[in-house]
């Protein structure tokens, strides 16, 4: 009996299904519907195939789809149906090796996905079978990174316009933690988002604003530097300009609030399902592996410790395993661009962290700087290694230990 593969090529309305053998022949196409409906006549065509072997199982046809997130691969996989998914850049680059003319249908696409599995079966693996709570983390920790994302653009935002008519708002917290998204900055802009109205306030308005917001520390002191900040003369816009002005500083602060607001709690949100699992233990034992930084390496690793064997694989997936070119004599080691890009940042941000916190990871960085390693190669570096110490101790259930990690260190 030869083998089967399926390809499916998903659109809003109608998904078109293809079925091809080892040839690569169409055996089935069928256009189906992202419902129960659907979904059965899928599962009725892959079962069709070989009805006279009582040895065939429709579990041993691998579905391939572009987009692993629809509905009808939750529904596949809930009947523990085999699905692959092939990024659309991969399917791009075989488009054109069926025919000179490179051409786009949504049948010829699924017949397509298909016969790329069929061409390099080991090649892709199928999806890795993660808990449902692993895969609502994920939702909620990749959501808490776009929104903190769209706060960092909102707050460029804002100095971008305040930099037209009030410069002084942005020289009051330039240089401290956050700027302009410090609660007691977006306070006081609220109240006077006009140089005319900043001049106006007194130091005891100040003080109440600011310590409403939050500031504990060195009040008055504080209220005093901002009030005599926002008396300096300076350059001003026309009046009624200047109004308009401040009207659109207080609806980009308000939208600012509001999206700082969601970024925490999608933080408390995320920290709350994730000090359910069992791995978090694990994950927040490693030094400067906070509550952002867990649940972010947490969401694209996943709790399938069979997902990557090696820990090799886990780097590469990251992007700190290096990548190695060769052609005839020519040689080069670079960095690897292809992959997960959101792992690859909360790595990047892990390992900057424990410079401080291990001394480890401190002397490995600092090899690496004295070896030619710049910035970024040389925390690379650390993040490669952090990687292969949680790998190993996702394995064999360790927290982790600095003298293990880094045994020639006393």
């Amino acid at each position: 009996m030869g083998g089967y593969w399926a390809g499916i090529d998903w659109s809003e309305e109608k998904q078109d299904c293809v079925i091809v053998d080892d040839n690569g022949d169409v055996v089935r196409h069928l256009r189906i519907e992202e419902t129960k409906e659907g979904v059965a006549q899928c599962i009725e065509a892959l079962r069709d195939l070989n009805r006279t072997s009582h040895r065939f199982s429709r579990r041993q046809v691998p579905v391939g789809i572009e987009d692993g997130n629809r509905l009808l691969v939750a529904e596949l996989r809930r009947l523990r149906q085999p699905v692959v998914v092939i990024p659309p850049a991969v399917t791009a680059r075989h488009r054109g090796r069926l025919a000179p003319a490179v051409s786009k249908a949504d049948r010829t696409d699924a017949a397509l996905i298909a016969n790329i599995l069929r061409g390099a079966p080991a090649r892709f693996r199928e999806m890795p079978a993660t808990t449902d709570s692993a895969s609502a983390l994920a939702i909620l920790a990749r959501a808490q990174q776009d929104t903190a994302a769209r706060a960092r653009e909102l707050a460029v935002r804002l100095r971008s316009h305040l930099t037209l008519y009030h410069p002084a708002a942005i020289k009051a917290w330039s240089g401290m933690d956050h700027g302009l998204c410090r609660a007691e900055a977006r306070a006081l802009l609220a109240v006077a988002p006009t140089p005319c109205a900043a001049a106006s306030l007194s130091k005891r308005r100040i003080a109440d604003t600011i310590a409403a917001a939050g500031r504990i520390r060195l009040v008055d002191q504080e209220a005093g530097r901002l009030r005599d900040l926002f008396a300096l003369p300076q350059l001003r816009q026309c009046p009624a300009t200047e109004e308009a002005m401040g009207i659109r500083t207080r609806l980009q602060i308000a939208e600012l609030d509001q999206t700082l607001q969601h970024a925490e709690r999608l933080v408390d949100e995320s920290n709350a399902l994730f000090d359910q699992h069992p791995h978090a233990g694990i994950y927040r034992s490693f030094p400067a592996c906070g509550p952002r930084v867990a649940t972010r390496l947490f969401a694209e690793i996943g709790d399938d410790l069979t997902r990557l064997e090696t820990s090799r694989g886990l780097r590469a997936y990251a992007g700190t395993a290096p990548l190695t070119w060769a052609s005839g004599g020519s040689r080069a080691v670079t960095h690897r661009t292809v992959c997960n890009r959101r792992l690859k940042n909360a790595v990047h941000q892990w390992a900057f962290g424990t410079l401080t916190r291990s001394p480890g990871c401190r002397a490995l960085y600092d090899a690496r700087r004295e070896a030619g390693d710049g910035y970024a190669a040389a925390l690379r570096r650390v993040g490669g290694r952090l990687l292969s110490g949680l790998h190993h101790c996702l394995l064999t259930g360790q927290h982790y230990q600095e003298h293990a990690m880094f045994p020639h260190r006393e």
